[in-house]
């Protein structure tokens, strides 16, 4: 099998103090570490077991400034064949549209059965790019993915709705797939890879190879962080009790 999987290098900011910079529209990055999005990893993995299952070759893809190269590191050492970083600092900005559409100018000439994104990327949360990639491609897609099996050129997916449900869907390849998290167990590459990664060409691209003149449709207009409000209130009591006084919360509220 000939698989795609996007990938995305961002900041790590879960135990981190995250400031807003002097322009409003981005985070201060002094002192924060930078990965491979949580999502993408297991997006990855998924491409990797199914190259174990059914061999073939993986390249692994990503729209970033230069050091995104040392998460297409990470990936080549883990299993990808190859490695394609697209130059952001080309580009301007980003939003889930652009990125889908300059990821499609890079992926449409190649052979492919299966395209991985991670489901969302934890920067900018847009949830976007898997699915409008795949439209441009004018192929399937899945979304919240969180099992894929592949029998006689289909794929059989789990994806994950509302309330606990599971879907289940049969797909014809090539597809794309947005993968959820905890799909699988992604694995660690070991030293030797990592070394023989870095000694792997990269080929980047630019507005020079690109035709395209992707625009965004929509603009970041500030970041701010979420004031302080109210604190949530836990309502003790029986079952009357609390239905009667979260009628009278929603009454005050004028919401009915």
């Amino acid at each position: 099998m000939d698989l795609i999987v996007c990938v995305k290098r961002v900041a790590q900011t879960a135990e981190a103090e995250v400031k807003v910079d002097a322009t409003g529209k981005d985070i201060v990055r002094d002192r924060l570490t930078f990965d491979m999005n949580e999502a993408d990893t297991y997006a990855l993995e998924a491409a990797i077991l199914l190259k174990e299952k059914f061999g073939g070759t993986i390249t692994a893809v990503s729209l970033g400034i230069a050091d995104a190269e040392d998460t297409l590191r990470i990936a080549l050492a883990k299993g990808a064949d190859s490695a394609i970083r697209i130059k952001a600092e080309d580009f301007g900005d980003l939003d889930g549209f652009k990125t889908a559409a300059l990821l499609k100018e890079v992926i449409k000439d190649t052979k492919f059965d299966a395209i991985f994104t991670g489901c969302v990327a934890t920067d900018d949360s847009y949830y976007q790019v898997g699915p409008v990639l795949a439209e441009m491609l004018g192929v399937p897609h899945a979304t919240l993915v969180s099992k894929v099996d592949i029998t006689d050129g289909k794929a059989d997916v789990n994806r994950e709705l509302e309330g606990g449900l599971i879907e289940h869907l049969q797909m014809s390849l090539p597809a794309v797939f947005a993968v959820q998290t905890g799909i699988n167990e992604p694995r660690y590459a070991s030293l030797i890879a990592i070394r023989r990664a870095a000694a792997k060409e990269i080929k980047v691209v630019g507005k020079s190879d690109i035709a395209l003149e992707a625009k965004t449709n929509s603009t970041l207009e500030e970041l701010f962080i979420p004031p302080v409000g109210k604190r949530a209130e836990i309502m003790s009591g029986n079952t009357d009790e609390v239905a009667t006084r979260t009628a009278g919360i929603i009454k005050e509220k004028g919401l009915i």
